[in-house]
């Protein structure tokens, strides 16, 4: 049963999210949080596998607390929560390591099975999402730079695998395209984290957008 920390500055808004996610007989709410201090220390004490964030908090806001809280050991899967995809400070979230993002007007029945998602690990981002958000970023020449910097270090097999990580494939989808099998695949995507000092598949993928290498 994976575990939820939810915070968010709005206390209607962590009881809406309480109550719906508590709802789902697989999914346990062990904490909420009104800032992103008070997750950071939520996190250490409940050890959530999923954390629902808000950006925009008084005192410590979202995005510090994502840089915080992926500096501890064994991090949970951080998703974002935002009123609107084109908020920009999203793109700075899941640079600094969130999974994915919701939209506040998600509805109930996609949240608790984007929450189950987001605790297997997968990413809670579509494709075209990433695009959008990178298309729209204002430091899109520097970012571009160093992520081909970053690319050129990885071996033809590997940039092929970050491709597909791009355009939000699992590692069975890559290892059907690649005709290798699931077990070298999830080797090859280890690897490729560990050599961009990427923490999860999602930063990967959006660094495969910013260097210009997906297919779509």
């Amino acid at each position: 049963m994976p575990k939820v920390l939810v915070v968010d500055d709005e206390p209607m808004v962590r009881v809406f999210l309480r109550t719906i996610l508590g709802s789902a007989e697989d999914i346990e709410v062990v904490a909420d949080a009104h800032d992103g201090e008070a997750a950071l220390e939520a996190v250490r004490r409940c050890q959530p596998d999923v954390v629902l964030m808000d950006l925009r908090m008084p005192g410590m806001d979202g995005l510090t607390a994502i840089e915080r809280i992926n500096e501890l050991r064994n991090p949970p899967n951080i998703v974002v929560l935002t009123t609107f995809d084109a908020d920009p400070y999203v793109l700075r979230a899941l640079r600094a390591g969130a999974t994915g993002f919701l939209v506040k007007s998600t509805p109930p029945e996609d949240l608790i099975g984007l929450v189950r998602t987001a605790a297997q690990g997968h990413t809670v981002l579509s494709p075209a999402a990433a695009r959008r958000l990178v298309a729209a970023s204002t430091d899109s020449l520097s970012v571009q730079s160093r992520a081909r910097e970053l690319v050129d270090s990885l071996t033809e097999r590997e940039v092929q695998v970050l491709a597909g990580l791009g355009e939000g494939l699992t590692n069975a989808q890559i290892a059907a395209r690649l005709f290798l099998s699931e077990a070298t695949i999830k080797g090859y995507v280890s690897r490729t984290l560990d050599k961009l000092g990427c923490v999860n598949r999602t930063q990967a993928g959006l660094l495969a957008h910013d260097a210009g290498i997906t297919d779509s």
